[in-house]
């Protein structure tokens, strides 16, 4: 059994427990609470350190493997080299403090299958496999041949195009066979879309709910893309999850929100990203006039959820490989600083990013988030506390410690 001391122990609740303690049974938590009341232990590791916390969630990130801000990068790149680049990603998602991924468009599924196999040291990670979008839709490349596109969605699985209910359904189905944990649909235009608003619906309502009808039978929950109003509204209707963006979101839609008891995942990192001139390699002029335009809504619309106490979980929408490159990976704590700045306290906003997470996927949701007898032993240590400031877990040297599964997978370099 390991046992694990701090100053400060972050619980991923409301609690805040100073000179607290976990022990750690194998993969599991034994115990969380004051170091004074702890079980008395006879052998195992004894570690003292600053702070201790639930490893946290990225609930809105792609395994893509592409470098720039290109959206048809992955186009003209081979599936080894995207592939290989996501190992190198996953390994430093973990390194960053993320024990926990919800991938909702790539790579996922199978990054997945290779990291539970011991194969690539990397988080956990929950894969929606394929993006499901209509023709012409928010995950097409319309510059590009519809048959190419459709042959290139068939090889690589990165989206899926589906019109009518019949053919949601085969698609929620193919995602299900590669045991895809939830699914993403497009409920709206996007940034990098060549055409469309992002304020149009895509995917009409009854494909939605064909589409949320289909995953539920499964057990598994619908994430959807959403800017626009109309589409935030149908997403809900449906019976979707999780709204990704939120940008548009107004009071009617927020309530409707807390009435179906919807997560937000608002993903502001990447909208400052590609906001920045330096960052924009390969960005189309068209997705750059459209960011200018949502920027202050989405900021409008991140506050307005906050106050109004929607359910918001951490999500980045981080994509690509490098450090210098557009969203990267071990980059993805930068997002609970505009958590706080949309008005949530660092507690809250540490448990956008630890406790809310696994909720993200509804019945496919594991004990996580939490350091509390008998849920994951998924736990990180900081080197200092982020209850005053959060930007100190956005500095992966910060963490110390990182415990997947009660596996001490990251701890200081010796000499």
């Amino acid at each position: 059994m390991q046992r694990v001391e701090a100053d400060v122990l972050i619980t991923g609740t409301d609690s805040v427990i100073m000179n607290g303690c976990v022990l750690i049974d194998g993969g599991e938590v034994y115990y969380s609470g004051p170091t004074d009341a702890a079980p008395k232990v006879e052998s195992g590791l004894t570690l003292s350190v600053p702070v201790i916390m639930p490893g946290m969630w990225d609930a809105h990130t792609h395994f893509s493997g592409v470098m720039t801000a290109d959206p048809t990068e992955a186009l003209k790149t081979s599936v080894p080299v995207q592939a290989a680049r996501c190992v190198k990603d996953a390994e430093k998602v973990l390194n960053s403090g993320f024990t926990s991924i919800r991938e909702v468009g790539g790579f996922g599924v199978h990054m997945a299958r290779v990291v539970d196999e011991g194969t690539v040291n990397g988080p956990h990670i929950y894969g929606a496999g394929a993006i499901l979008c209509q023709t012409g839709g928010q995950a097409d490349y319309h510059s590009f041949p519809l048959d190419f596109i459709s042959q290139f969605n068939e090889s690589i699985g990165m989206g899926t195009l589906s019109d009518g209910v019949p053919e949601c359904l085969k698609a929620v189905r193919r995602q299900l066979r590669l045991n895809a944990r939830v699914i993403k649909l497009c409920a709206s235009g996007g940034v990098m879309s060549e055409l469309g608003s992002p304020s149009d619906q895509q995917f009409s309502d009854e494909e939605q709910r064909a589409i949320v009808q289909e995953a539920a039978r499964a057990q598994r929950v619908v994430a959807a893309h959403c800017h626009g109003k109309a589409g935030i509204l149908a997403a809900l209707r449906a019976g979707c999850a999780t709204i990704e963006h939120g940008t548009y979101l107004d009071e009617e839609a927020a309530d409707l929100m807390l009435e179906k008891g919807a997560i937000l995942v608002p993903t502001r990192y990447i909208m400052e990203r590609l906001l920045d001139s330096t960052k924009q390699a390969g960005l189309p002029e068209m997705s750059y006039k459209k960011l200018l335009m949502m920027s202050d809504t989405h900021k409008q619309a991140m506050r307005l959820a906050v106050k109004k106490g929607v359910t918001i979980a951490l999500g980045t929408d981080i994509y690509s490989t490098g450090d210098e490159s557009v969203a990267p990976w071990g980059a993805n704590a930068n997002e609970l600083a505009f958590l706080v700045e949309a008005g949530m306290s660092p507690l809250q906003a540490i448990q956008a990013a630890t406790s809310v997470g696994p909720r993200t996927l509804g019945p496919q949701a594991p004990k996580s988030g939490m350091l509390r007898e008998g849920y994951d032993a998924d736990i990180i240590a900081i080197s200092k506390s982020p209850l005053q400031d959060v930007s100190v877990l956005a500095n992966p040297k910060n963490i110390t410690h990182v415990w997947k599964a009660g596996k001490l997978v990251k701890q200081p370099q010796s000499g």
